[in-house]
């Protein structure tokens, strides 16, 4: 079934200087029931300030985004249309 979810593209410098590019998800923005199915017990773990934990849409996996070293400017994708986020 084909949903539509807000998503995100970014940059930001990651902790050994490299820059990551990435296309992601808000936890918040995430289908009921998703955070469940994927992690044990369904829980976050906690994170500095600044980071926040996302699904990377490309490598279909949870990754931490770096708010704090931002290159340019962070992107909404309203109405992104996915098939299936796993």
């Amino acid at each position: 079934m084909l949903k539509t979810i807000n998503a995100y593209v970014g940059t930001f410098e990651k902790k050994t200087g490299e820059e990551r590019s990435m296309r992601f998800v808000k936890i918040s923005d995430l289908p009921e029931g998703f955070m469940a199915s994927q992690t044990k017990g369904g829980q976050q773990r906690k994170l500095s300030e600044g980071n926040e934990l996302v699904w990377d849409l490309d490598k279909k996996q949870f990754r931490v985004f770096n708010w704090n070293t931002v290159k340019g400017d962070v992107t909404q994708i309203t109405n992104f249309r996915v098939d299936s986020l796993v």
